[in-house]
C-alpha cells in the first residue's frame, strides 16, 4: 500500500512512524511534512489547504490511502477532492468536518441525537453573549464557534475576560461549565461501524499545576487506571454511535476519525467538543500503545469495510507524551531557534521524538523551530511512572534555546 499523510506536525509525525511500520506499507509520503517526518517519509512541498493539489499528488503517487491530519484541511474539503480522484480517503467530508469547524452546528447533531453535552447558548450580539453569561454565571466557558487550533476557549471566573473573548468572535457559544476530569476518546469509523480506541487524557494549560493560558495540549498519557473499565463502552454506546449515526441520517456520514472530548462529571459522563481528526498530542500516546498495523484500519474506514476489520490488539504498557514549546508560546512563537540533543533522546530506552514545528535550516543543516510546539517526547514503559521517567530523561537532552515545557505531565495518575 502506498500512503501519502497530509500535514506537517507531531500527529502526523506520530502516524507517519506508525504506518512506518506497518509491513503492508511500500511506500509513505508526507506534504509538506517537517524535519523529523523528512526522516521516516517522503515529504512534498504541497499546500494542505488547496485540495486539487493535494488529489494532483496523490493521484501522481498512485497513492492507496491519503489520510488528512489536521482540521483545517478536512473543513476546507480536502478529503473529498481526493475522492473525486477515485482515492480512498481517511477524513471526514467538509460537510460532516463541520462537527468540529462549527460548535454550533455538533450542538444541534448532540441535540438531535441525544448525546449527553453541557447546556449552551449560541450567540451573535452582545445582548445575547450577557444573557448568556448571566445565566450560567462563574466559571465561565467561553467557546469560539469556529477552528482556532485548539486556543478558541476561555475558561475563567472573570466575567470581564470571559465578555471580551465573546466579543472577539463572529459567533459564541457559551456553556455551563462541567466538572470533573476531562477525557480524550477517538474512534475510527465508516460512517456506520464505529471502533472505538484507547482512552486518553491531555493538558492543556501551558504551566504546570494546570495554570496559565489554554494550548493546543501540552503532553498526554494513556491508559487511564483511574477510569471506569466501562467507559469506552459507555462512550460507544451514548455518544459516538448515536453521533455517527444522526450524521448519516442527516445525509452527510461522517467517515474518518471522531474525537470525543469528554468530561467525567458528578452527573455522568458529557462530551465538551468533538474533533473531526486525530487530537494532538494525544494520537502520540494512543497510536504508541496500537499493536494493529495502522494502514489497513484506516483504510477499512476510508473504504467502508470497518464492519468485518479484526478486533484491534493492544500492548499493556502505558504511553507518556511530553511537549517542548518554544519562547512565548502559546503567544506569538519564537522561530529559528537551534534544536540540539535529538540523537542522545531518541537513543534513552524505549523514548522518541517527534517532530512538530520544525524545520532544517539551508544553510547550517541544522533542525531549528518553526512552530509553538516544537516536538512531542514520546516513551513507553510497563507503566506511567515508567513511561513518564523515560520521557523527562530524553526531554532532558533536548537543548533550545527559550524551551518550555511541563514538568507534571501524569505525575500521580498511576
Amino acid at each position: 500500500m502506498k500512503v501519502l499523510v497530509i500535514g506537517g506536525g507531531a500527529r502526523e509525525h506520530a502516524l507517519c512512524r506508525s504506518l512506518s511500520l506497518d509491513p503492508d506499507v511500500t511506500a509513505l509520503h508526507c506534504a509538506p511534512g517537517n524535519a523529523g517526518i523528512a526522516e521516516t517519509a517522503q515529504v512534498h512541498p504541497v499546500d494542505a489547504l488547496d485540495g486539487a493539489a493535494v488529489a494532483e499528488l496523490a493521484a501522481t503517487l498512485e497513492a492507496d490511502l491519503v489520510v488528512v491530519g489536521p482540521e483545517a484541511p478536512l473543513v476546507a474539503g480536502v478529503a473529498d477532492a481526493v475522492r473525486a480522484r477515485g482515492i480512498p480517503a481517511f477524513g471526514p467530508s467538509a460537510e460532516a468536518a463541520r462537527l468540529e469547524g462549527s460548535k454550533a452546528f455538533a450542538k444541534s447533531v448532540m441535540a438531535s441525537a441525544n448525546v449527553p453535552t453541557a447546556r449552551s447558548y449560541v450567540c451573535t450580539t452582545p445582548a445575547e453573549i450577557d444573557t448568556a453569561l448571566d445565566a450560567f454565571g462563574a466559571p465561565y466557558v467561553v467557546k469560539d464557534d469556529g477552528l482556532a487550533a485548539g486556543k478558541g476557549v476561555v475558561v475563567t471566573p472573570d466575567v470581564d475576560v470571559a465578555r471580551a473573548h465573546a466579543l472577539a468572535c463572529d459567533q459564541v457559544v457559551i456553556e455551563e461549565f462541567l466538572d470533573g476530569p476531562e477525557v480524550s476518546l477517538f474512534a475510527v469509523t465508516d460512517g456506520e461501524t464505529v471502533v472505538p480506541l484507547q482512552p486518553a487524557q491531555d493538558f492543556k494549560r501551558a504551566l504546570d499545576g494546570d495554570q496559565g493560558p489554554n494550548t493546543g495540549g501540552m503532553g498526554a498519557y494513556s491508559p487511564l487506571p483511574w477510569a471506569d473499565p466501562g467507559l469506552v463502552d459507555e462512550v460507544l454506546r451514548t455518544v459516538l454511535q448515536p453521533t455517527v449515526d444522526e450524521l448519516r441520517r442527516r445525509g452527510t456520514p461522517f467517515s474518518g476519525l471522531l474525537y470525543a472530548g469528554l468530561a467525567i462529571t458528578s452527573r455522568g459522563v458529557r462530551v465538551i467538543e468533538f474533533n473531526a481528526r486525530f487530537g494532538d498530542p494525544e494520537t502520540q500516546v494512543v497510536l504508541a500503545r496500537l499493536k494493529t498495523p495502522l494502514a489497513g484500519l484506516l483504510h477499512a474506514a476510508a473504504t467502508g469495510a470497518l464492519g468485518t476489520f479484526p478486533p484491534l490488539r493492544w500492548t499493556d504498557d502505558a504511553a507518556v507524551t511530553v511537549v517542548v514549546a518554544s519562547h512565548n508560546y502559546p503567544g506569538t512563537p519564537r522561530t529559528g531557534d537551534v534544536i540540539e540533543g535529538l540523537e542522545e533522546a531518541a537513543a534513552v530506552s524505549d523514548a522518541y521524538v517527534l517532530h512538530a514545528g520544525t524545520a532544517r535550516d539551508e544553510a547550517s543543516g541544522a533542525v531549528v523551530s518553526a512552530g509553538g510546539r516544537v516536538l512531542s517526547v514520546t516513551a513507553t514503559g510497563s507503566g506511567i511512572p515508567v513511561a513518564r521517567e523515560r520521557a523527562y530523561e530524553a526531554v532532558a537532552l533536548v537543548r533550545m534555546r527559550g524551551a518550555q515545557y511541563r514538568t507534571d505531565i501524569a505525575a500521580g495518575k498511576e
